[in-house]
């Protein structure tokens, strides 16, 4: 392993059209895009051409860890697979962020990333064994569920072995299928189909080499302050368990032990696996409603959806929308194949999740998403989508309705922006549980505008009864979270922006900064790492720009979220928010303004020096950030302002 402080110094290219194994330095990126987002995104812009098809030879599927990847105590090791994905529609370069080991494996094995090209003649998987890189056959593995095919290959290769896979509907090319791996980190945005289009079915990674530091004393001792600052909150997830489960937590590679929801579920009957999130309780109140008890049914829905590789945010917006369907008439258990009239119970859960992986039958149609099902059913049935469905058939959580700025996060994402979302919610969450007179809440109106002058550029920012400081929110949030997702840091610990172990309870800014600093020497401030962050934004932002994603044109926000009324929020139903000088107020009935939406993205723009009508982006400041060679493909394409 090369010592380049905190980088295993090298990234693993593979084409499996010619079987060509060979390796990028990482040096090439790191100084300008960090590692994660930033690397994967250079990457993609130089090796995939915009005409290409997610499901196409020519895509790649780009896996990637960040140079704090592997060291304890900094929840710094998730990782991030990237690639044009089939999920968006249209297709777009898009992304997910995964946890658990499979991360750090990658980087003890000697790699920072690892590129796929082309696409097998056959089923295939990797085997890594630090240099030891091998393509084998995978038949045996073909059509398997992503459990089976992690088991089978820990069986052949050891336990120590860590794998990721899709289950068979990447196999299938369903649109939304998922990825898979060591303790059941699951990733979205349909990177299953393309690992499936490549005809490759896992990866598996067993490392044995070390990363070091560039300050290793430096780096403990920030270790230390961060976990000060951070404390592990009460499991708020146990209370969807039937009465007397077993539940146990399991860590990710260097947590720092802040995450609310990696639970481990033990069923009755001896299955075991994760209950965390939105995958672990998006079917909990359906199954609830059919029993009219709590059942395990809600932990074998999130397990089924993970072995047979679906996303979850998806299959909860597909059940939404056949639901409409089934009560407008226009769907029903002989129509389709599926016993709708059994909504919520494990036979429907297991029915759909089948049909759907295998693409049998109506299966074949929910393979698309709900968005483009809804076109090939037709009757009606597309104007039965109202506010539950936004970017690439995932939900609305956290949306503008409630949040304001995060309706720029939307609109310039392919996908729902979950971590520039948390990062606009959670304290303003935290602030709704003072307002109730919560127990031991410390989140006051003064303390939430001190942090908003903080990290998001303004007290106006936490006012949500105005549109004001809210295009300068969504710049700060959008900077410092690109620099997080490319070192990468865990969304569940990062950015400190409160604690609650201090007695101002006032998070740090610049941690993130010093982290970076100590584990690879080179020494960056907080406006030197955003502004890093800043030139990674913009290399995303041209990729979509030269996909199709047009500036003003481009920066569509859902069209739900200017026509429905808001009725409830998420964890905050009653949509209580803070006003002028933090007056709670309630913003139940309320939608986006689109005229003055528009008025803070021409705002936007100009904080962004991008050109203020179109929103496109201009040459100087992407002369000014370094992305020269971004330049003429933006010009001859017309992307670029005049």
């Amino acid at each position: 392993m090369q010592n380049e402080y905190g980088y295993a110094g090298k990234i693993l290219r593979v084409n499996l059209s010619s079987g060509l194994v060979s390796h990028l330095p990482t040096g090439l990126y790191a100084d300008r895009f960090i590692g994660g987002r930033g690397v994967a995104a250079r990457i993609y812009w130089d090796l995939v051409p915009p005409d290409v098809g997610a499901l196409d030879p020519g895509n790649c599927l780009i896996f990637v860890n960040g140079p704090v990847a592997g060291f304890p105590g900094l929840a710094g090791s998730r990782w991030q697979v990237l690639a044009k994905s089939p999920a968006p529609n249209p297709e777009h370069f898009c992304y997910c962020n995964l946890g658990g080991h499979w991360g750090a494996q990658l980087k003890f094995a000697g790699y920072d990333g690892i590129v796929v090209e082309g696409a097998a003649d056959k089923p295939v998987y990797l085997v890594i064994r630090d240099d030891d890189v091998q393509i084998k056959d995978a038949s045996h593995l073909w059509q398997k569920t992503a459990v089976e095919v992690r088991e089978t290959i820990k069986g052949e290769l050891g336990r120590d072995t860590r794998v990721v896979a899709p289950g068979p509907a990447g196999d299938n090319l369903v649109t939304f299928a998922s990825l898979l791996a060591d303790n059941d980190a699951s990733g979205s945005s349909g990177m299953g189909a393309v690992m499936g289009s490549k005809k490759l079915k896992a990866i598996a990674i067993r490392g044995t080499g070390k990363i070091q530091a560039a300050d290793p004393e430096r780096l403990r001792s920030l270790v230390e302050i961060v976990r000060r600052l951070k404390q592990p909150p009460a499991g708020t997830f146990e209370r969807v368990a039937p009465k007397g489960s077993k539940m146990k937590r399991e860590a990710c590679f260097g947590c720092i032990g802040t995450c609310a929801g990696r639970i481990f579920y033990q069923a009755d009957d001896g299955t075991r696996g994760k209950m965390m999130c939105q995958s672990g309780t998006f079917y909990g109140g359906r199954a609830q409603q059919f029993y009219g008890e709590r059942t395990e049914t809600f932990f074998f829905a999130n397990r089924l959806c993970d072995a047979y590789g679906l996303d979850t945010m998806v299959v909860d917006t597909t059940l939404r929308w056949l639901t409409q369907c089934a009560k407008a008439g226009i769907l029903n258990d002989e129509n389709t194949g599926l016993p709708l009239s059994k909504m919520g119970s494990l036979e429907f859960i297991e029915a759909f999740v089948k049909q759907v992986a295998f693409r049998e039958g109506f299966g074949d149609v929910l393979a698309h998403g709900p968005t483009r099902a809804a076109a090939i059913v037709g009757q009606g049935s597309a104007d039965l989508i109202t506010d539950y469905i936004a970017k690439a058939d995932q939900g609305t959580s956290y949306g503008p309705r409630m949040y304001i700025t995060t309706g720029l996060l939307y609109a310039m994402e392919p996908r729902q922006p979950i971590q520039q979302l948390h990062e606009v919610s959670r304290p303003l969450l935290k602030w709704v549980n003072w307002h109730r007179g919560g127990r031991n809440a410390y989140m006051t109106s003064e303390m939430l505008r001190q942090l908003g002058k903080r990290f998001w550029g303004s007290e106006e920012a936490t006012d949500l009864s105005t549109y004001a400081g809210k295009a300068l929110a969504a710049k700060k949030v959008q900077d410092r979270q690109y620099a997080k997702e490319s070192l990468i840091l865990c969304d569940f610990s990062w950015p400190i922006t409160e604690a609650d172990t201090t007695e101002d309870h006032m998070g740090d800014p610049t941690l993130e900064s010093q982290v970076y600093s100590a584990a690879t020497g080179r020494e960056t401030d907080e406006e030197g790492l955003n502004l890093l962050g800043e030139r990674i934004f913009n290399l995303q932002r041209a990729i979509l720009a030269r996909e199709g994603h047009l500036g003003r044109e481009g920066d569509r926000l859902p069209e739900v979220f200017f026509k429905y009324p808001l009725k409830s929020a998420t964890f905050n139903p009653e949509c209580w928010a803070p006003g002028k000088d933090g007056q709670p107020f309630q913003k139940t009935g309320t939608v986006v303004d689109r005229e003055k939406f528009e008025e803070i993205k021409t705002e936007y723009y100009s904080l962004r020096e991008w050109d203020p009508k179109t929103g496109l982006q201009t040459e100087a400041k992407l002369r000014a950030l370094g992305l020269d060679e971004v330049v003429a493909d933006l010009a001859k394409r017309g992307a670029l302002a005049g």
